[in-house]
């Protein structure tokens, strides 16, 4: 056991994890304060830094050709600006009151101590593994890190048989399925929901699970998974529900992530419901003047609901960084929140989502109303017109946008980001119906989706 030190006066910045958040704040922190007056000493367990998660579906379907264009920054890059970027090298305990970590080298096991003045936590997330029998058999992956997306190509190569389960029907589960359609696979979707895309309401879903079905994908819904079948030679053979078994060669887990925090709660640092870590405005753990946490391992406030959140994703991963980085560098800025916006696609067809869905504005005791249009990506008569379905959600009485979720085809999913604006503005439907958007037959009908849907609700909160 070693300890490192000897700083001449510097500044020591100690970052846990070496992908967006936590080498945005360590890139951040470099061009505030130079090497001269702060040392960053970043610690990474894995084999890649600075990488896109978000991009391993479409590597392993194809779209992206290969592992290394999702790699943002690599290691020798970082070390080129005067970052301290060791690899495959796990932090394994923070000690608050030492102001210190313990770092394991994953390869030889050897373990040191490293001192800090200022900590960034930016562990990440794990994906959920269900605690159930074959949940570790040969052929069973999770998609998280571009190691797992490189373990799942290669079992992809070396499996005789094309049967693959996807047990869950999120944002991964719903893109992983059609990555192995791409890849040849038949494919099965196991979801305990009523219908995919939990972040959808089931009205919504719905539509999702037509278009999955026009892939040729076969969806289970209400159905609970409770234990992978494996061969004798340990491989996973069928996944099974109460009532059915499911044959698969490979069974890819896309039920969703957990914060990694096991290392701040053992050192007892506040961590929230969802067992993220708590963090102030400025993304300082809450009680600790010194520590910051950002990306997949905190919880956000949600500026619709005004409650804490867990939404692990790379856009705000990257702005915890940068606002980690401005505040540890010795600057200034802050993350007020989040209103909760994502998209995603099936084939062509899109997805998006922001604000509140129902069953979150009735868990937070609002009151509304809910309206769902029917219009076209483009006017009517030009050609490529395709149909949208956009769902509003509005509180009563005082007509407050609450949420916004669309399905349609090319060039609908970024429509909601008109909403997302107007709920981190809190604007209302009525407001929303004068906004001055962009219009020509090419890009939208004259009244745009999103503004139809806010009229019809505008309509409904006025007659209450």
């Amino acid at each position: 056991m070693s300890m490192s030190g000897g700083r001449g006066g510097r500044e020591r910045l100690v970052v846990i994890g070496g992908d967006a958040a936590g080498m945005s704040a360590a890139s951040q922190a470099r061009r505030m304060r130079g090497p001269d007056e702060l040392e960053i000493v970043a610690f990474e367990r894995g084999h890649f830094s600075s990488f896109s998660a978000c991009g391993i579906p479409y590597w392993v379907g194809g779209d992206v050709p290969e592992r290394d264009r999702l790699i943002a920054r690599t290691p020798e890059e970082h070390r080129a600006r005067d970052i301290d970027l060791r690899m495959r090298t796990e932090v394994t305990e923070i000690d608050v009151a030492g102001g210190r970590v313990r770092a394991r080298d994953v390869d030889s096991g050897e373990e040191s101590w490293t001192s800090y003045d200022k900590l960034v936590i930016a562990t990440g997330a794990r994906p959920i593994r269900p605690d159930m029998p074959g949940a570790d058999a040969l052929g069973v992956h999770g998609v998280q890190t571009l190691d797992d997306g490189q373990a799942l190509l290669d079992s992809l190569a070396h499996t005789r048989g094309r049967r693959a389960v996807v047990v869950g029907a999120g944002y991964i589960g719903v893109e992983m399925a059609e990555a192995l359609i791409h890849r040849g696979f038949q494919v099965t979707v196991v979801n305990r929901g009523k219908e995919p895309m939990s972040p959808l309401d089931p009205d919504m879903g719905r539509l999702v699970h037509r278009a999955m079905e026009g892939l040729g994908i076969t969806m289970v819904n209400d159905a609970e998974v409770t234990k992978l079948l494996t061969g004798e030679d340990g491989r996973v053979r069928a996944v099974a529900t109460e009532d059915a078994e499911y044959p698969a060669d490979i069974v890819v887990f896309g039920i969703g992530v957990r914060p990694e925090t096991a290392l701040a709660r053992a050192a007892g640092l506040p961590l929230g419901a969802r067992g993220g870590l708590l963090t102030d405005l400025a993304m300082r753990v809450r009680g600790h003047e010194n520590i910051w946490a950002g990306g997949d391992c905190v919880e956000v406030l949600n500026l619709v609901s005004g409650q804490e959140q867990y939404v692990p994703l790379g856009t705000h991963a990257n702005k915890h960084g940068q606002v980690i980085g401005s505040n540890a560098g010795g600057g200034y800025a802050i993350f007020p929140g989040v209103v909760g916006t994502a998209v995603s696609k099936v084939c062509d067809l899109e997805i998006a989502r922001t604000g509140l869905r129902e069953k979150d504005a009735h868990r937070v005791g609002l009151q509304f109303e809910t309206v769902t249009i029917e219009s076209t990506s483009r006017a009517g008569y030009y050609p490529g017109a395709s149909p949208m379905t956009v769902k509003m959600l509005a509180e009563r009485r005082t007509g407050r946008l609450l949420g916004v979720q669309i399905v349609g085809r090319e060039g609908a999913a970024k429509r909601v980001d008109i909403a997302a604006v107007a709920l981190t503005a809190q604007m209302t439907v009525e407001q929303m119906t004068a906004l001055d958007l962009g219009y020509a037959p090419p890009f939208s009908p004259v009244w745009d989706p999103v503004l139809v849907a806010a009229r019809k609700a505008t309509a409904k909160v006025r007659a209450r």
